[in-house]
């Protein structure tokens, strides 16, 4: 894991927003601005993606950015790709040291198949992805809702090769900080997920800080 604290003043940012457990967030970041992701009380997955703000259909790709870095977690240094392989952002700062980019969003149907037939009424990321795309009023299909970013969330790869999903190894007050290689559309869904470990059972808010 590579920890590397921020040089940036809150105070000084331009742009600060609390996102509210289970709840969605959409900015446009520009290029040359920076990102931060606060983790308010610790243990909160904030499940994200990145779309091209000029060309939506070229959006965060996992395994470009699994491929480029050789590694599959992500943390400082790591430059987040599109799925035309341009980089997007690239992490610069980070206090927790490790995020999943393998574990996908819940939905409700996956909370049926993984947990219980009565957990299908429960709100889920895909749910507040969609909303989030509405909000932003673009033309989205279901293949641009794809694999996402889950910042502070821990799902270790098992020696078989298996996914699982583990109690977080952040904190509160632990951030990751990107820096935007050109102008993007940033799409949070602060995870309300209560089935598995990944909120510490407890979905609380994130804040987001933008600084030019």
């Amino acid at each position: 894991m590579t920890m590397i604290e921020s040089k940036l003043d809150p105070a000084s940012a331009c742009f600060r927003e609390t996102i509210p457990a289970g709840d969605w967030w959409v900015h446009e970041i520009k290029k040359g601005q920076t990102l931060r992701i606060l983790d308010l009380e610790g243990n909160q997955a904030a499940d994200t993606l990145f779309f091209d703000a000029a060309n939506p259909s070229d959006r965060y790709s996992a395994d470009r950015t699994i491929q480029v870095q050789r590694a599959l977690y992500l943390t400082a240094g790591t430059k987040l790709m599109s799925t035309e392989g341009h980089v997007m952002l690239e992490i610069v700062a980070d206090t927790c040291g490790r995020h999943d980019t393998l574990g996908g969003a819940c939905s409700r149907e996956s909370n049926t198949m993984r947990y219980d037939h009565d957990k299908e009424c429960m709100h889920a990321c895909r749910d507040s992805f969609i909303r989030g795309a509405q909000e932003w009023n673009v033309e989205l299909t279901k293949r641009d809702i794809t694999c996402n970013i889950n910042f502070f969330m821990n799902v270790p790869v098992t020696s078989t090769g298996e996914l699982s999903f583990a109690d977080g190894i952040s904190a509160p007050g632990r951030y990751v900080e990107m820096k935007a290689a050109r102008d993007v559309v940033c799409l949070i869904s602060n995870c309300p997920q209560l089935n598995n470990p990944c909120n510490g059972w407890n979905p609380t808010p994130v804040e987001v800080l933008i600084w030019d």
